[in-house]
C-alpha cells in the first residue's frame, strides 16, 4: 500500500516580512502590538509549529509589509530572540536577529500610579536592567517592573 505524504504548504513571499522563531505563547501579543489585525495585506499566521531551536515556535508573514525601527524595538521588548527576515523578489535580502534595545522610549506604561508618566501628557523612558529576562527600570520614578509586569500603551 502506497502512503502519500500530506503537507500544508503555505505560497512563498514575494515581497514583505517574516517574524520567525516567536515564542508560541507571544505570537498574539506580536500580532495586537503590531496592529496586524488592522492590515489589509495578506498575512498567514502559524503557531505551535514544530521547531528544534524552540521546541514549538510561531511564525508570522505579512505580504508588502516592511517595519519601521520603533515596531521592532517593541516586538524585542515581548519576543528579544525572534528574527526577522526581509524578503524582496522571494529571496531573504536581510535577516535581523532581534535584541532588546537599552532604551525603551514611548510604548510602555509606568506600573506605578504616582509616576510623572500617568499624570502629565509625557513620553514614558524605562532602561533595560537586564537584556536577557527583559526587565526595565522608570527613568523618571525608578520603578523597576519584571518582564513579566510590563504594560504596554
Amino acid at each position: 500500500m502506497e502512503t502519500k505524504r500530506k503537507e500544508l504548504q503555505v505560497a512563498a513571499l514575494s515581497e514583505g516580512t517574516v517574524i520567525d522563531h516567536i515564542p508560541s505563547e507571544m505570537v498574539f501579543k506580536v500580532i495586537s502590538l503590531l496592529g496586524l489585525e488592522n492590515l489589509e495585506n495578506p498575512i498567514t499566521i502559524g503557531n505551535n509549529l514544530e521547531s528544534k531551536k524552540m521546541g514549538r515556535k510561531g511564525i508570522i508573514k505579512i505580504s508588502g509589509k516592511f517595519f519601521h525601527e520603533d515596531e521592532i524595538s517593541r516586538i524585542a521588548l515581548i519576543a528579544p530572540h525572534v528574527v526577522l527576515n526581509i524578503i524582496r523578489n522571494y529571496e531573504v535580502v536581510e535577516k535581523k536577529k532581534l535584541e532588546i534595545p537599552p532604551i525603551i522610549k514611548g510604548f510602555v506604561k509606568c506600573n506605578n500610579p504616582k509616576c510623572i508618566t500617568n499624570n502629565e501628557p509625557m513620553v514614558s523612558i524605562f532602561d533595560v536592567t537586564d537584556k536577557n529576562k527583559g526587565d526595565l527600570r522608570c527613568h523618571y520614578c525608578n520603578l523597576k517592573i519584571e518582564h513579566k509586569d510590563i504594560v504596554l500603551k
